[in-house]
């Protein structure tokens, strides 16, 4: 196996992961395919979304089957409006393509969200920085390793 810039990453920081694979499909790209193949529950599992305020961009990492809250997320980093990027932009700004598209390991540091449930896990998944791949880890390494902010910003 191919060792990511995610893995690279835990690895230099000496931060303990497992790796899970899966069948990768363009067709059928949901929250619930990963769900069926990681054996973890679905808010083990979460999506890495990146996102630009009228200052900067961000990073926000919530559950894989929820929806973010966009006025909530603009609210807590105190941008008056915050928007999905286009995905087109994603490979240059980032080093990933979507649906493989971490929080560690960007070509620059953001500022990164963890939706508050993130807290309530003992072991969470993102992605290990390619398609069909997840790294399972200590949602407290995760946090730290990226400088990551606790917030509430998912729809209810």
């Amino acid at each position: 196996m191919k060792k990511t810039n995610v893995l690279r990453f835990l690895d230099k920081e000496k931060i303990p992961y497992d790796i899970k694979e899966y069948d990768y499909d363009e067709d059928h790209l949901s929250g619930q395919h990963i769900i069926d193949q990681v054996d973890l529950k679905a808010n083990q599992i979460y999506k890495t979304l990146v996102l630009k305020g009228t200052k900067d961009y961000l990073v926000c990492c919530i559950p894989v089957l929820k929806e973010i809250d966009l006025k909530k997320l603009a609210k807590v980093s105190n941008e008056k409006n915050v928007e999905m990027i286009h995905q087109k932009d994603l490979l240059g700004l980032t080093g990933y393509v979507r649906g493989g598209c971490s929080p560690i390991g960007m070509k620059k540091k953001f500022v990164t969200y963890f939706e508050e449930d993130i807290l309530n896990q003992n072991q969470i998944a993102v992605s290990a920085g390619k398609r069909g791949m997840q790294v399972i880890l200590n949602p407290q390494d995760l946090i730290a390793c990226v400088d990551g902010k606790i917030v509430h910003i998912i729809k209810e």
